[in-house]
């Protein structure tokens, strides 16, 4: 006889019929509770926290790499072909370097092909500077304009104040905290207290790590990047009430049932619900991947690859904090109400009987090997499991009531073509045979 599980963790699918009879992705695409999410959560938490960690510091240390549309400065841009052929972003850091008298803040190229530039970001310069680094610029390389001819017109400069940054920065603030309220007023309302707090603290968990990601690598911070920080916020709290729906389904009047956990509830919803979570984010990113692609590797940088890399990285975060920190959040802040405590001692004590009951069904059916049903054998998690049990007890419960084969005898009173002989013979009835 095993021992019974601990009440707020569910039983370890390791003897489910699933798991016995199927691989791994026909019990991903079945959802019968097969991976213990839920019981595992103290190890997604370790994760979690670790990777915020690593993200904060990366932010408190290095910090961004912010955009002219945030600091200001001058922008200047050329083609990336002149009259002696193509142009590399050192002979233009070379000259910027010679005319000026200091390096440009970034020099990089944007776009492939015919349509492929040369762009050069700078600290604020002078109409004067402006001038004198074009005319070097085009005296040094003759960039070709769209007629094919070289042209100083080719050669375009723009101005950006760090004003116009700072309000980008102050929209997207009011616009994350408007989010947010709104958010936690409809989580609460639909759902519940639990269920709106772990959201929160799940969404708050995909900002801090998208940005953290963003700092490690170093892409440079732009509006773009702002926009889609602030579209993840969707995705991320999309996948989350997908699971919380299926959870409040589940643990619907859970209270005056000895079935099965809170948190067994819990994890069978997020079985139930994985493969959609897999399928949906998987579709998401596909066409964010193309977008980084063709922003890196095709187009060099510019505002696919800021919207790109922010969205991939929140879409990714959103799905597995959904699954592996929300709703083991909630579990959690659940298990702290008495109400479900003693729920889960009830679901304790009813094992523990069922465990003893079978151990001393087992020992009177060991000489007739009549099946045993052990509690081991029996997962809370899963529906399949379930059903099996119950089939099993309606089964031994038949065989119970079934005669033997020795009392099986012919009814008295009928003879064999199952006519009733008024005497109470089994005699025949006398009739002669033609």
């Amino acid at each position: 006889m095993s021992a019974p599980q601990t009440p707020d963790t569910p039983a370890a699918p390791t003897s489910t019929v699933g798991s016995r009879r199927h691989g791994v992705f026909y019990r991903l695409y079945v959802g019968t509770g097969a991976f213990d999410v839920i019981g595992n959560r103290r190890r997604w938490y370790a994760a979690f926290l670790i990777v915020a960690l690593i993200c904060v510091g990366s932010m408190a240390t290095r910090g961004f790499k912010l955009g002219i549309d945030f600091t200001g400065g001058t922008q200047i841009q050329l083609p990336a072909v002149g009259q002696a052929g193509p142009i590399t972003t050192d002979q233009v850091g070379d000259v910027y370097r010679g005319t000026l008298g200091h390096p440009a803040s970034q020099v990089q190229t944007v776009g492939t092909g015919t349509s492929a530039t040369i762009q050069i970001r700078s600290v604020a310069l002078g109409a004067a500077d402006v001038v004198k680094l074009k005319t070097a610029l085009f005296d040094t390389f003759k960039p070709l304009a769209a007629n094919g001819a070289p042209s100083q017109t080719a050669i375009s400069d723009s101005g950006v104040s760090a004003s116009w940054g700072g309000d980008i920065s102050q929209q997207a603030l009011i616009a994350l905290a408007v989010f947010l309220v709104l958010v936690t007023i409809f989580l609460t309302a639909y759902f519940e207290r639990s269920m709106a707090i772990a959201a929160l603290i799940s969404l708050v968990n995909d900002l801090v790590i998208t940005a953290g990601v963003y700092s490690l690598i170093g892409f440079e911070v732009t509006p773009a990047t702002v926009i889609g920080f602030l579209t993840i916020l969707g995705f991320s709290l999309y996948d989350t009430v997908v699971v919380f729906d299926k959870v409040r389904e589940n643990t619907r009047g859970l209270l005056g049932l000895t079935r099965r956990t809170y948190g067994e509830a819990a994890n069978l919803a997020v079985n139930q619900t994985l493969m959609r979570s897999i399928n949906t984010s998987l579709i998401a990113l596909l066409p964010v991947i193309g977008l980084l692609t063709v922003g890196v590797v095709l187009l060099g940088v510019g505002t696919l690859q800021d919207l790109a890399l922010i969205q991939l990285t929140g879409m990714f975060v959103g799905a597995v904090s959904s699954i592996c920190l929300a709703t083991p959040l909630v579990v959690d802040l659940k298990m702290r109400d008495p109400k479900y405590r003693a729920q889960a001692d009830r679901v304790a004590n009813r094992r523990a009987a069922l465990a003893r009951k079978a151990a001393a069904a087992g020992e009177a059916g060991s000489t007739t090997g009549a099946p045993s049903t052990e509690e081991s054998e029996f997962d809370p998690g899963d529906d399949t499991e379930l059903a099996a049990e119950l089939r099993r007890e309606k089964a031994m419960a038949a065989a119970a009531s079934v005669p033997s084969r020795s009392a099986k005898a012919r009814p008295q009173g009928k003879n064999p073509s199952g006519r009733k002989n008024p005497s109470g013979s089994a005699r025949p009835s006398g009739k002669k045979r033609h």
